[in-house]
């Protein structure tokens, strides 16, 4: 699924990242036996779906939490992995300094 950031920016489901982990959130027992925790990645710096006038306001903007031209979202704060992953999206559609 695409992730519309904005009007102006929608970024490919090929072009991010999942990861999973078990979490140390909320659940009990249940923390233990599922991966939970979820990482979202987005490569700024290699995006096709960046006008080169768009990556460089990105790169600017986020330069701080880039780690080599990558961002990176986590979530852990629910037992579910599906609630974890619409919370990580949810942080990129809502943070204007993505869009």
């Amino acid at each position: 699924m695409d992730l519309e950031v904005s009007p102006a920016l929608t970024i490919p489901a090929s072009e991010l990242g999942w990861r999973f982990s078990r979490s140390s959130g909320p659940g009990g027992q249940h923390v233990n036996t599922s991966d939970s925790r979820v990482e979202l990645s987005w490569n700024v710096a290699g995006s096709a779906a960046l006008s080169d006038g768009q990556r460089l306001l990105l790169l600017a903007r986020l330069g701080r939490h880039l780690v080599a031209g990558v961002i990176t979202v986590t979530a852990s704060e629910r037992r579910s992995q599906l609630r974890n992953r619409e919370i990580a999206l949810g942080a990129w559609v809502g943070s204007r300094s993505v869009a």
